[in-house]
């Protein structure tokens, strides 16, 4: 027996699943290559007999006045398709795929589909990735992805930002403390104190970041596996989708997901690379380097507004702290141009700026506390 709540889910499921097949319709439509627009075919055909599923199961409970046709939203995205092509719609078809790939999870009464849909959603990735796979696609194809190559843009925006975290906390810190009026060895303590709190601080927080991601990869990874031996051919069938949307024909991309998947270890390593989009030899990478790394950064950029306090005291320590510390924030705004399309000029004087502004604000605070305390 349906219950209200029930009929409500079975309506909903119905909407998306119309506005999927009509989706994907609209895209085999507008695709000029044929491999890709027998691609979409395919999924529009596997929509509406998801469709069909929860139109039966309201028919069976008695109700005749279920969806027929597609959402404004459904109608507006096959219009864009119309007039701007598939490209210009596809990441935003990417992005609902993503959010919707788990969505009949919870759905005893759809676990079928939920593995279908999983299927559905990395074969649209794929296809915007647009890579044609070579006879090694099983064991190498991830070795090409983008992400891959953008790592090391990842790390040095990772370096400037640790650096950059560490030179404005602890330059504000100095600055409070000197605007304070206290000696030279309480400005030397708080700022040794700062840079050390921070980078362990910063060190603990990318060693939990990273530990949680290599666990949460850990276990999609095992569901995935799970999957390969409990449903082999639903995972062949979105090797075959994957393999299409990447350029191959359907003939040639079902032999291939067929040859692959007889090496599970090399199925499930494609699988993870193109359903979940982890590395498996790395996992998000080592939590203790990670974490290392982090606190080194962090560290060089909190010791420029502390050397001058280990050399000299007074209002000269205080002139070269402003001054390093000035100088380090121009070379930051400089390495940040390299990734934020701004001229060189501009990014350091913009970081010169913000960084004397924060240093600044917390002097003022300091000066008002110290004449208040005393």
């Amino acid at each position: 027996m349906s219950t209200a709540g029930d009929l409500q889910r079975y309506r909903k499921n119905l909407r998306d699943e119309i506005d999927g097949a009509a989706l994907y319709e609209a895209l085999a439509e507008a695709e000029t290559d044929p491999v890709r627009r027998d691609l979409y075919q395919q999924l529009s055909q596997a929509e509406t007999e998801h469709a069909a599923v929860w139109r039966n199961k309201l028919a069976a409970a008695g109700i005749e006045d279920f969806p027929r046709h597609r959402s404004v939203k459904g109608r507006i995205l096959a219009w864009l398709i119309r007039r701007f092509g598939v490209e210009f719609v596809l990441p935003t078809v990417v992005a609902q795929e993503m959010i919707d790939r788990n969505k009949y999870a919870n759905q005893e009464d759809a676990s079928t589909l939920s593995s279908e849909e999983r299927n559905h959603a990395a074969a649209v990735q794929a296809a915007t990735q647009g890579k044609r796979p070579t006879s090694d696609i099983g064991k190498d194809i991830a070795n090409a992805e983008p992400w891959h190559h953008s790592r090391r843009g990842n790390e040095l925006r990772a370096a400037v930002l640790g650096a950059n975290d560490g030179l404005v906390s602890n330059f504000s810190l100095v600055m409070g403390v000197t605007g304070a009026a206290v000696s030279n060895k309480l400005i030397l303590l708080a700022g040794l104190s700062g840079l050390i709190a921070g980078a362990s601080s910063m060190a603990l927080g990318e060693w939990l970041s990273v530990t949680n991601a290599r666990e949460l990869a850990r276990s999609q990874i095992g569901k995935e596996k799970e999957e390969l031996e409990l449903t082999p051919e639903s995972e062949q069938k979105e090797l075959a989708l994957i393999f299409q949307a990447k350029g191959l024909p359907r003939a040639e991309a079902q032999k291939v997901a067929a040859d692959l998947m007889r090496d599970k270890q090399a199925a499930l390593d494609t699988l993870t690379h193109e359903e979940l989009g982890i590395d498996p030899s790395e996992l998000g990478g080592n939590p203790w380097r990670a974490a290392g790394f982090s606190f080194a950064l962090f560290s060089v950029g909190a010791i420029f507004p502390v050397l001058p306090f280990l050399f000299t005291h007074g209002g000269l320590a205080i002139g070269l702290s402003v001054t390093l510390s000035a100088f380090a924030l121009a070379v930051i705004g400089v390495a940040t141009s390299l990734f934020n399309g701004r001229t060189a000029w501009y990014s350091a004087a913009r970081q010169v700026v913000i960084g004397g502004m924060a240093a600044g604000l917390t002097y003022g605070i300091g000066t008002w506390l110290g004449v208040s305390l005393s």
